[in-house]
């Protein structure tokens, strides 16, 4: 296990400056350091691990993390709906027709997780008409919390953070997943322009990263979910990165389907230069 951070339970002046959803935030938070026990519990011991699809696996430790989630969530708030990638959609206890949404990767980086490998993460995050409010992205194999809300500061164990300020180009450190036409074109010259490409295997946390100034670009094609980035992004906008989707678009549509999603997030005086190169 990771050592403490030495932070108490987290409540609204622990979370700055958010008021509106510090309730929501705080809830998130706790609940996602439950979860990364669950996580640090079984690691590298895992009892089954199953196939999810050409290049996914699912384990009991997302659905253990998932339950939790959904549970806490609509002890607390029953009224909210739940959209997780194990389970689903759940309609809110109510009629269902709740604006609120709380949209959960109970592990991110399963492979990476499966397989050993110390970097996956939970992401939560609580959509309000429409756009994401409040979101946490937990690592706990380095005991960090990514934290933020859209009334208040981005987060990281408590300590403001924010993107990176490099000026050139070639300095920069990106991830680049990029499909479509022209992919090994695209690729082939962004990374030409840039000092060092690295791919993680957990979309939240290298979303993270960016707000805290590791990674300067995050760039995935389709592929992705809501749940990969609804947290991380928001975390990212906070912490004055320019996210958007891969052709300029607005980066969340909750109305869009699973593994359709695109995202590019960087500092903004290089998102426009990015954007061009991975059109």
């Amino acid at each position: 296990m990771p050592a403490s951070s030495g932070e108490g339970p987290a409540d609204e002046r622990t979370l700055g400056r958010s008021v509106a959803f510090g309730s929501e935030l705080a809830l998130a938070i706790e609940l996602s350091h439950k979860a990364g026990q669950i996580q640090m519990d079984r690691y590298e011991r895992l009892e089954r691990i199953e196939a999810k699809g050409p290049r996914d696996v699912v384990t009991e430790v997302d659905h253990l993390c998932e339950a939790l989630v959904m549970n806490s969530v609509r002890e607390r708030y029953p009224n909210d709906a739940f959209y997780a990638e194990e389970i689903g959609e759940v309609a809110a206890a109510g009629d269902g027709e709740s604006d609120r949404v709380w949209i959960v990767d109970p592990l991110d980086g399963t492979v990476n997780y499966a397989n050993g490998i110390p970097f996956f993460c939970i992401s939560i995050a609580l959509i309000a008409a429409g756009r994401p409010v409040a979101g946490v992205v937990y690592d706990p194999t380095r005991d960090e919390t990514f934290a933020g809300a859209i009334d208040g500061p981005p987060l990281r164990n408590g300590v403001p953070i924010r993107v990176g300020r490099k000026e050139r180009l070639e300095d920069l450190v990106v991830t680049l997943a990029v499909g479509g036409r022209g992919t090994a074109r695209k690729r082939r010259e962004a990374v030409k322009s840039i000092r060092a490409h690295r791919s993680m295997g957990s979309a939240a946390l290298t979303l993270a990263y960016v707000a805290c100034g590791r990674f300067d670009v995050y760039a995935q094609g389709a592929g992705i979910s809501a749940w990969d980035v609804a947290a991380a992004g928001l975390i990212a906008e906070r912490a004055g990165a320019t996210v958007t989707s891969l052709d300029g678009g607005p980066w969340f549509d909750i109305s869009r389907p699973a593994k359709k999603w695109s995202c590019l997030a960087a500092a903004p005086g290089h998102h426009a230069a990015m954007l061009e190169m991975l059109k």
